[in-house]
């Protein structure tokens, strides 16, 4: 053999493992974007890569994600959004209801998996939970929903209570217009005088519960939203400083000092937009997916609270006043 065939045939050879390493498909990218921190929101972003372990996903065995978290700043999520479908991530999971929101205004046509504690078809995700249709599909807590509930619990539990507040966040308009809506006509329903107090930061909360003195509430509901979430176990502690009888979703709450907790499980509705995304990743379409919604199993078990016993069957949970 000539010495050129030989170096031509050697080149040829080295060359080979080099161009099937690049011909390997290239690893799919999810764009997980959430209004909340990574720190506030760790428990929740476990549950959601343990769904996607489920559908058979693991981060970077065989799926890429690139993570944006707003911080609290919602003003961003448009911007955070738009980054991600300029670098085509292959699907979207949008947690919280504002950057499922701000998701679905940046993108036709890349598929979004949603996770909101509001009514999806209220606020406009999808037209239909049954038949999504277009590119996004999700899970719902309905936590916006039960709020009015939580109302009528601390009620239960505090019947001689006629001043009652709610905690609201403005600057998450999905949820707040509808929570404070829904809320106040419980409040009506009830006859109890309802004030409106709104917190969008840390360091909203000491006036808020100053202002609850000054308002002589007896009771306070404090409705939903990754904000909220993030400092649910410092506002169950609060509500103990101030002695101030309290509901709130989460379990930690309760945990932290709060009266009570009333809502469905944030955690396995991580886990199913999980394991939504995985479904997506293998080819299924977000309009052949219904939404999921995690609901109460029951809801005619609103009773007076036996200290032994939770006061319902809605992940409820009662812890004794301090």
């Amino acid at each position: 053999m000539r010495r050129r065939e030989f170096i031509s045939l050697l080149g040829g050879t080295v060359a080979w493992p080099f161009t099937a390493r690049a011909q390997q498909p290239a690893m799919p990218v999810v764009g997980f974007i959430n209004a909340a921190s990574a720190h506030g929101y760790a428990p929740e972003l476990a549950a959601f890569l343990k769904g996607l372990g489920e559908a058979g996903y693991v981060e970077g065995r065989n799926v890429a994600i690139e993570y944006r978290w707003a911080d609290g700043q919602n003003d961003r999520l448009p911007a955070l959004a738009a980054d991600l479908v300029h670098r085509q991530v292959a699907v979207i999971a949008a947690t919280t209801t504002v950057a499922a929101l701000a998701a679905k205004a940046a993108t036709t046509t890349i598929p979004i998996v949603f996770e909101s504690g509001g009514d999806p078809v209220e606020l406009g995700l999808v037209t239909s939970l049954n038949r999504p249709g277009g590119n996004l599909t999700g899970v719902t807590q309905t936590n916006v929903e039960v709020t009015p509930k939580r109302l009528e619990l601390l009620h239960e539990v505090l019947p001689t209570v006629r001043i009652m507040a709610l905690l609201a966040n403005p600057a998450d308009p999905g949820i707040f217009e509808v929570t404070v809506r829904d809320v106040q006509a419980a409040a009506r329903t009830l006859g109890l005088e309802l004030h409106v107090l709104n917190a969008s930061s840390v360091g909203d909360f000491d006036g808020t519960f100053a202002k609850l003195m000054q308002l002589q509430a007896g009771g306070l509901v404090i409705g939903g939203g990754a904000f909220f979430a993030s400092y649910r176990e410092q506002l169950g502690a609060l509500t103990v400083r101030h002695a101030m009888p309290a509901v709130f979703q989460y379990r930690e709450f309760a945990a932290a000092g709060g009266l009570m907790s009333y809502g469905s499980d944030i955690l396995d509705s991580y886990r199913l937009t999980g394991v939504y995304t995985g479904r997506i990743l293998k080819g299924e379409k977000p309009a052949d997916l219904p939404v999921r919604r995690l609901k109460s199993s029951s809801t005619s078990t609103l009773r007076p609270p036996r200290r032994s016993a939770s006061l319902c069957h809605y992940r409820c949970r009662v812890a004794p006043m301090r």
